[in-house]
């Protein structure tokens, strides 16, 4: 790796319980959120990666808000998605809302593309899942013209051509970080290198390795197309505490209700505690004492060359006092071993 891998966390804003296992309300869950993030800055993790949903099982619907609360409590950490919707949002607006957030945190703000896994945003703001592909690539190729902070002319078939139009603010940087999220095809990879940007990978299942050719492709693709080398992220979910043991009881029950809950939703079969291990010990479930998930993280970073890894601490109903504890885990202990391991 070129440079010195960046360690990040991400949330969903997931509906967390209390100790009496009632749902805590949406209010508490958000403030909790910003909570963790200060945290996270205190302790010394890279960036802190705020969610999307329109559902009852996560509190966060709109993270620039949330990120612009954890900019005035924080000096250091950057701050991004994970991610945004675009294609059930507008290009201009989600350029100027981080524009707005970059300049309110000094510069530290980012922002990661996709078209998420959920579609709940598409009825919400009444747009036709029949064209869930054509928004999102029509839309990502106008928030990379505005991207360009120069005079926007852009035309396509899902709205109005823009023509001869400036957005505002800009940035100090004259560019807003901007990563593509990609969920393992070959033409998102694709995409992503044909406008020169970053990408996050999401691996949620499976041995990490299977990205191998993902990341082959891309730089292939960047090669092809004379660019320079861009840095490559993965998120995948995981949990820290003191030993392996207390890490997998911790995690396993919410883990499981929050993956039962969307699994019922999508025709997947209940998962068992045994696939649960299978991914802790050989697939992209980063769960277990400081040792175990530092390990696994540099293991995954020399796989794929990465810039930068985050993980998703948050796991349904799981209580913010454990992720509290996590978070400072993986800030103290976790990150300082994983850059030993990669020295």
């Amino acid at each position: 790796m070129a440079q010195e891998l960046e360690l990040g966390l991400d949330t969903f804003g997931d509906v967390t319980s209390g100790a009496d296992g009632v749902p805590i309300a949406y209010p508490q869950v958000i403030r909790n959120v910003i909570s963790e993030a200060i945290l996270a800055d205190q302790v010394g993790v890279d960036f802190i990666g705020i969610g999307e949903h329109h559902r009852d099982d996560f509190a966060v619907s709109a993270p620039e808000v949330v990120l612009a609360a954890i900019a005035g409590q924080t000096s250091r950490i950057r701050l991004g998605s994970a991610v945004t919707v675009l294609s059930s949002d507008d290009p201009i607006r989600v350029f100027q809302r981080f524009a707005t957030l970059d300049a309110a945190s000094n510069g530290r703000a980012e922002v990661i593309l996709g078209r998420g896994s959920f579609t709940e945003s598409f009825p919400l703001f009444g747009f036709d899942l029949t064209q869930y592909e054509e928004l999102f690539e029509e839309k990502l190729d106008l928030f990379n013209a505005v991207r360009s902070e120069t005079t926007v002319n852009w035309e396509g078939k899902t709205r109005k051509p823009v023509v001869n139009q400036r957005v505002f603010p800009t940035t100090a940087s004259g560019s807003l970080k901007t990563w593509i999220g990609v969920g393992g095809s070959p033409q998102s990879v694709v995409r992503a290198a044909s406008y020169g940007l970053p990408m996050m990978l999401a691996i949620i299942g499976g041995a990490p390795e299977r990205f191998v050719p993902y990341v082959d492709l891309y730089h292939r693709a960047l090669a092809q197309l004379e660019a320079p080398t861009l840095p490559i992220g993965v998120h995948s979910p995981g949990y820290v505490a003191d030993t392996d043991e207390q890490a997998r009881e911790e995690l396993w029950p919410a883990f499981k209700e929050n993956r039962d809950r969307i699994g019922a939703e999508r025709g997947w079969s209940p998962m068992t505690r045994a696939e649960f291990d299978q991914e802790a010990d050989h697939g992209s479930l980063y769960v277990g004492s400081v040792e175990t998930v530092a390990k696994k993280i540099a293991s995954t970073a020399k796989a794929l060359g990465l810039s930068r890894f985050d993980l998703k601490y948050s796991s349904g109903p799981l209580q913010h006092e454990k992720m509290m504890h996590a978070i400072e885990l993986y800030g103290t202990e976790v990150i300082p071993m994983v850059r030993d391991m990669l020295a």
